[in-house]
């Protein structure tokens, strides 16, 4: 028999989910769950409908791996280039030993390199910002979040070898074949109200608190929301991610060995720097290619109840998509609520979280070799 989602298991995660809209701080969430190559479930609580979609945050990250997985399959990209020989304009300053892989596993030596809006608009000032841009640390040296460096390279890099803006080719070549049309960067702000869920304070106690401009709070500005930074703008359903995962495995779009090569995790450690910018942590995280996967230690808020081969993202400030290959199972959860701060370490949005993704990661009871393979043969 083969394994299955447990219904028991399921309504679980589902009333956990929904007891935080409606008995907590979150306006809305979105969750949905898929295995095998279909959609199980999909369900939406609080002020939304089944067609609003989220600001992924960080989840998008994912989103982006597929991207450059695909451009690898397809013998368009090797990882081992360096930047600098794809995107001349990147080298000054040191730069020109930096390669593919290391941006993508965020060891590059730049995490905080500056791209605003609305410089980030035209091309010839992104890639004029990519020669001012200064290492921080020799490149592989320290594993750092690049938060929205990283993705702006990817987008060029994307661009270079295909011709196509990273938008469109994301649009043309992978989101309209495969019908997951909700999934968007760079939303024009006409477009925005009715559509993308708006991004809410679940902890505002006066009309005059003011959010931290930087970190999620960036992206609740319709301008900067449709200027499309590549790893944090991208809005979609929720269901929608969950079949983006599956797609990675069942559509055919992808070759099986670029996903293989994608997930098969670079290094183990744990990031560095502040807490907001995803450092620090008692779990190491382990990095593929522009996801994170559980491996040993299930870092950076990905579940421990899956199997090593799991992978994904967290995002800010309650979400989360991941897939794993072992149980066949794909699972996002978004939302539209953030503390003034943006994020929340607190003791209840750590349990909220860490709640959600065990629960989400137990749906399929894994048996026969999958589940000899587990965290603990990996651990011990």
């Amino acid at each position: 028999m083969p394994d299955k989602v447990d219904p028991q298991r399921l309504d679980t995660l589902l009333s956990r989910i929904r007891r935080e809209v409606e008995h907590g701080p979150l306006p809305s969430a979105q969750v949905a769950v898929a295995h095998d190559g279909r959609l199980v479930a999909f369900e939406t609580y609080g002020d939304a409908a089944a067609d609003t979609r989220y600001v992924l945050q960080s989840v998008g990250r994912s989103i982006v791996a597929g991207v450059v997985w695909k451009l690898i399959g397809d013998g368009l990209l090797d990882v081992g280039e360096q930047v600098a020989a794809i995107i001349p304009e990147f080298a000054p300053h040191g730069k020109e030993e930096v390669t593919v892989e290391q941006v993508l596993t965020h060891t590059a030596g730049f995490p905080f390199a500056p791209l605003g809006h609305p410089k980030m608009l035209d091309r010839e000032l992104r890639l004029a910002a990519f020669g001012r841009w200064r290492l921080d640390y020799p490149p592989g040296s320290r594993f750092q979040f690049h938060l929205t460096s990283a993705a702006w390279l990817i987008a060029e890099i994307v661009e270079r070898r295909t011709g196509l803006a990273f938008a469109d080719y994301l649009h043309e070549r992978i989101v309209r074949p495969l019908g997951l049309t909700s999934i968007e960067l760079g939303v024009p702000v006409d477009r925005q109200p009715g559509s993308v869920a708006p991004m809410l304070a679940t902890d505002r106690t006066a009309d005059d608190q003011e959010p931290d401009p930087w970190g999620p709070w960036y992206l609740s500005d319709p301008k900067v929301l449709a200027a499309g930074e590549p790893s944090h703008a991208l809005v979609a359903t929720a269901a929608d991610v969950a079949l983006y995962f599956q797609a990675l495995t069942h559509s055919g779009l992808w070759k099986p060995e670029a996903v293989a090569e994608g997930i098969r995790i670079r290094l183990t450690e744990h990031p560095y720097g502040e807490q907001i910018y995803g450092g620090g942590g008692q779990r190491r995280t382990s990095m593929g290619l522009f996801v994170t996967v559980a491996g040993p230690d299930a870092g950076s808020n990905l579940p421990s109840s899956g199997s090593p081969a799991l992978f994904g993202s967290a995002g800010a400030a309650y979400q989360l998509g991941f897939m794993d290959p072992e149980s066949g199972l794909s699972f996002a959860c978004l939302c539209n609520g953030y503390p003034l701060a943006g994020y929340d370490h607190s003791p209840h949005g750590t349990a909220l979280l860490t709640d959600i993704a065990n629960l989400a990661a137990g749906l399929v009871r894994v048996t026969g070799p999958a589940a000899r393979r587990g965290r603990t043969t990996l651990s011990g």
